[in-house]
């Protein structure tokens, strides 16, 4: 028996927090979309797919992809770079003719983070080089300075978890959201954000948390709330006063606060 599309997702159950012993582990739920009645119909497009959630520090994929500027090994493409992967629902549509055009002005910007840029759309190749044309004018660009993804067969989208069931294409199946992830250079996820495909994203942010994200990596602190490259930072809680002093020349403030704990300690951004 063939259920198509069928996302067997590993996911921790409400009544495992509240009974811990009677469900000692993980869960797995099955979700379907669309409907069980029209999954006969779709089971040409989508084979049986038994996919688990990728969560953060989890190893990224390495698909072999076909791509406007050939085939590839995902991984082979980041190379030593950090890498912006961004899903689209579909080709020659306007949300994503706007964000790939964006994207692509970014592009000097990601390359000063040491990050490439790939995208991914549900349509083929020839389309994709079609689509690029409108996409350049949209943008006013010479070029468009990353590879996207041609996910005919939404396995990718599937693998995932990039299928918004609340949007379907004129076929009526679902499109893939607007997905968002950072890979470390050791192909690790570091940030996955997921827009419905009626909310464009927005690449300012994007920046923002990869910014963030290298600061981090590297030194004992946190970025706080709207937190901008350059402004102060917040202490690590696991990092002792003492610590502090050695680890920030610079010196760090703790707030008062009425709970008496110091766990809010302000440091300038650290070189």
């Amino acid at each position: 028996l063939l259920f198509s599309p069928l996302l067997l997702k590993s996911q921790k159950s409400r009544d495992r927090d509240q009974d811990p012993d009677r469900f000692p582990g993980f869960f797995l739920s099955l979700k379907f979309f669309p409907p069980p009645s029209r999954l006969s119909s779709l089971s040409q497009f989508f084979p049986f797919v038994v996919t688990m959630p990728l969560n953060l520090g989890d190893a990224f994929p390495n698909p072999l992809v076909q791509t406007s500027e050939g085939e590839f090994k995902l991984h082979d493409y980041f190379g030593d770079s950090w890498g912006l992967f961004c899903s689209h629902p579909a080709d020659y549509t306007p949300v994503c003719t706007t964000e790939l055009a964006a994207l692509s002005k970014i592009v000097p910007d990601l390359k000063k983070r040491n990050c490439k840029a790939i995208a991914l759309s549900v349509d083929s190749v020839e389309s994709h080089k079609g689509w690029i044309e409108d996409i350049k004018a949209q943008g006013g660009l010479q070029n468009l300075d990353y590879p996207i993804i041609a996910d005919e067969k939404r396995e990718l989208a599937v693998q995932l978890g990039m299928l918004d069931p609340e949007e379907k294409d004129k076929a009526g199946m679902p499109v893939t959201a607007r997905a968002v992830f950072i890979i470390s250079p050791d192909k690790k996820l570091k940030l996955s954000i997921l827009y419905p495909a009626t909310t464009g994203r927005n690449f300012t942010e994007v920046l923002r948390v990869l910014d963030s994200l290298q600061l981090t990596v590297e030194k004992k602190v946190a970025t706080p709330v709207d937190w901008k490259p350059s402004e102060d930072c917040c202490v690590l809680p696991s990092v002792s006063d003492e610590d502090a002093k050695k680890l920030f020349p610079k010196g760090f403030k703790t707030k008062e606060l009425p709970s008496g704990k110091g766990y809010l300690r302000f440091t300038p951004h650290p070189e």
